[in-house]
């Protein structure tokens, strides 16, 4: 990269394994549009680097994401175009996530502490996930305003226990996101650094021009059965979520306390 990096520590484990690291520890690395845009570029230059053949994701201190910064303006300076309308971020998000899909070369995430709302969404878009034990991935979006931007969990863990998920908008730990299907494989947290490193190795072994035949296998089978269309038309289900009356109120709730901390704070209270 032309750039350093300011949200992300980038380094090479292992020969052809490049590792990305989520480095906003003070905020429990909630991914604003600067983080998105600097990890989209990367994943593209690895992707273009004849010297990379897989990469790893993971966070910096306390857990992997907590979701989306709602502190920042989400709307000003996205790394892309996305038309606007009702469910316009969702569709933007959507597009984002599936362009890791769309890469040649996989990518992996390793997932300690917690993946919560939008974490839990980056951690989802990497081809393969391995997970602390007692890591909690979940989305409690779903009690307060809307369905999840990215609606993937029909496909990995099947009706009932997306239904369970989505309803609940309770975490699963990291031994139960193994035994549903929703990430690979779990491991005690003190092994899960070499563990993941070691399925990175042995993926890497693996010439790029042939593995990026295999994973589009997968990739293709799964859009077979309607994943990317189905993300897609839940970023309209997600928009219409915005539109019901217990979440306007909530909304304005939110408004209000807003409002009056920074009162507050202009007053020096």
């Amino acid at each position: 990269m032309t750039v350093e990096p300011q949200t992300l520590r980038i380094d090479a484990p292992a020969e052809r394994v490049r590792r990305i690291t989520l480095n906003r520890p003070e905020k429990r690395n909630a991914i604003n549009n600067a983080m998105r845009r600097e990890l989209f570029d990367t994943l593209q230059v690895f992707d273009d680097d004849p010297e990379v053949g897989c990469t790893i994701l993971r966070g910096a201190g306390k857990c992997f994401s907590s979701g989306y910064d709602l502190s920042a303006d989400l709307t000003a300076d996205r790394p892309y175009y996305t038309a606007g309308g009702d469910g316009g971020w969702s569709r933007h998000v959507i597009e984002g996530w599936t362009g890791i899909w769309d890469l040649a070369k996989p990518v992996i995430a390793q997932v300690h502490g917690y993946a919560m709302d939008g974490g839990s969404e980056l951690m989802t878009a990497c081809d393969l996930a391995y997970v602390a034990e007692d890591a909690q991935i979940g989305y409690p979006m779903t009690r307060l305003i809307s369905p999840p931007d990215a609606q993937f969990h029909t496909w990995l863990v099947g009706m009932r226990q997306a239904m369970e998920m989505i309803l609940t908008g309770d975490s699963v730990s990291g031994l139960e996101a193994a035994r549903i299907g929703l990430v690979n494989r779990a491991y005690p947290k003190g092994e899960l650094e070499e563990r993941t490193l070691g399925w990175a190795r042995r993926i890497a072994e693996v010439p790029s021009d042939l593995q990026q035949i295999n994973k589009r296998s997968v990739h293709r089978a799964m859009e077979l059965m309607g994943v990317r269309t189905g993300m897609r038309q839940g970023s309209e289900i997600a928009a219409l979520a915005l539109h019901q009356k217990s979440v306007k109120a909530r909304m304005q709730d939110l408004a209000n306390s807003a409002r009056e901390a920074f009162a507050k704070g202009d007053r020096g209270d």
